[in-house]
């Protein structure tokens, strides 16, 4: 316990030092020492804009490809693709991208084997569609298969457009 007290004794007057240089040094701060304080900065009003399109898809956004379709101006009596239909996987592919390697089948239907650009080999018949614009197989015969295509014509309608695809043959077939 004398310890304690002693210990005490010993701490406490440390606290008891003479501090009258720092009191001067602290008055010398406060009166050299210019407090200048900037002025509040002017508040502009705020003008308040009603936002009207929340009916509308956001411009943040991509847009779906079935709503594009269905967003599509039809003017009667034209000729149109049907949005309703399942698309077929070939339908990714632009015919730029697409490849005739073969046909095969009998009398009664005849197959052309179309390869895409991701390698990958698909048959398809007459009906089949294909191509990003609504192609549908007119024909298939041995080396080609006709293509009717739809594309806008930029008034609302469709125009059908024919293409030939015809085989080709891989290098190594000579």
């Amino acid at each position: 316990m004398r310890i304690l007290i002693l210990f005490l004794l010993v701490f406490l007057s440390a606290c008891f030092d003479d501090t009258r240089d720092l009191i001067a040094h602290m008055e010398h701060v406060k009166t050299t020492t210019t407090s200048q304080i900037e002025p509040i900065p002017e508040i502009h009003p705020f003008n308040h804009f009603a936002y009207s399109s929340y009916d509308l898809r956001s411009p943040f956004v991509l847009p779906e490809r079935e709503v594009i379709q269905q967003k599509i101006q039809q003017k009667s009596g034209c000729l149109s693709p049907n949005p309703q239909r399942r698309k077929q996987p070939l339908e990714k592919f632009s015919l730029s991208e697409l490849t005739m390697r073969g046909t095969m089948g009998d009398a009664g239907i005849l197959w052309a084997l179309v390869e895409a650009s991701d390698l990958s080999l698909h048959r398809v018949s007459k009906g089949s569609y294909l191509g990003l614009f609504n192609g549908r197989i007119s024909q298939v015969s041995a080396n080609r298969m006709k293509v009717i295509e739809l594309t806008p014509d930029g008034a609302g309608c469709w125009v059908e457009r024919e293409t030939v695809i015809t085989m080709t043959k891989t290098k190594s077939e000579g």
